[in-house]
Parts: structure tokens; sequence; C-alpha cells
């Protein structure tokens, strides 16, 4: 029976992956970075139709609202440098076809051979929150605030690293 959240959910999901299809096939790195952003945003609205309201607003705000910005931010940066003038595919691209649809098809054999992907999960307790959890699960010292930090080390560094490459440089003679 097709209930409108199953309809919705089959739209979101298609338009998920076509525009996961674009950010890899766009010719444009800018075009890709903004499929990316389409692309994320059909997970928030997925996260949102399970009714995990808080990834979905997670999903925006980190990877829509800083990620994908900074991504687009060092395209800009480094457009003169990463100026594509090569072919857009090369004589391999029939092996990478096959090699990923087989690794597809054996992913998906594995999970669905697992015997835990038959059974039902068991409910949560009542007076388990989420939210509570995870709040005390990101800023515990034994949970993950190194994590977050190494991240945002890197793209720190990956910033600065942009700047330093698209620094506009004056010829020796002059």
């Amino acid at each position: 029976m097709m209930t409108v959240s199953l309809i919705v959910f089959l739209i979101v999901a298609l338009i998920t992956l076509g525009s996961a299809l674009m950010v890899v096939i766009a010719r444009n790195l800018v075009h890709s970075a903004l499929w990316l952003v389409l692309t994320l945003f059909g997970v928030a609205i997925l996260f949102g139709l399970l009714q995990a309201g808080f990834l979905a607003v997670v999903q925006v705000v980190i990877y829509i609202g800083a990620i994908s910005i900074l991504i687009i931010f060092a395209i800009m940066l480094t457009r003169r440098i990463a100026s594509d003038t090569g072919p857009r595919f090369n004589e391999n691209w029939g092996w990478a076809l096959g090699i990923s649809l087989m690794m597809f098809a054996a992913l998906v054999w594995v999970i669905v051979s697992w015997p835990g992907f038959h059974v039902q999960a068991q409910p949560l307790d009542a007076r388990f929150e989420p939210v509570v959890e995870l709040g005390k699960a990101l800023v515990s010292p034994n949970g993950y605030v190194l994590p977050f930090e190494l991240a945002s080390v890197l793209l720190l560094a990956a910033l600065i690293g942009a700047i330093v490459i698209a620094w506009e440089r004056k010829p020796e003679g002059r």
C-alpha cells in the first residue's frame, strides 16, 4: 500500500541519489559542490522522515551550513589551480563501473545474509533520552571531544592550505 510518507520517501530518495550522481559527474567543481548541498539536504529530509529531528538539524547546520560552505570557499580560492583541462573519463571507467557494481552486490549479499538483518529491534526504555545521552557523550572526556577537536584542526589546516596555495605571488623581477 502506497502511503503519503512512502511516496515522499521515494521522491526524496530519488532526488538524493540523482544529486549524488551529479556530484560525481558534474564538470564544474562549484556545480558539484552545489549538488553536494542538495544531496546533504535530501539526507536531512530522510532523517526528518525517520523522526530523528535532532540529526536532521545537525545535518543542515553542520554539513550544509559549515562543511559545504567550506568546500565551496576552498574551491573558489583554488579555482586557477584546479582548472580541469584533461579528459572527462579515462579508458578504465568500464572496469571501475564493473568493480563498483560487484562490490555493491557483495555488500547487499553480506547485509541480507546477516542473521540480525531480519530481527526486529527491541523497543527503547521510556526513560531513554537520546539527545541528552548524545550531549553527554559529546562533552565527556571519554566520549567524542577529541575527534571533534581533531576534525576542527584538520578543517582549519585545509583552509589555511587553500589560502596559501591561492595566494597571488608577485614575480621576482618586479
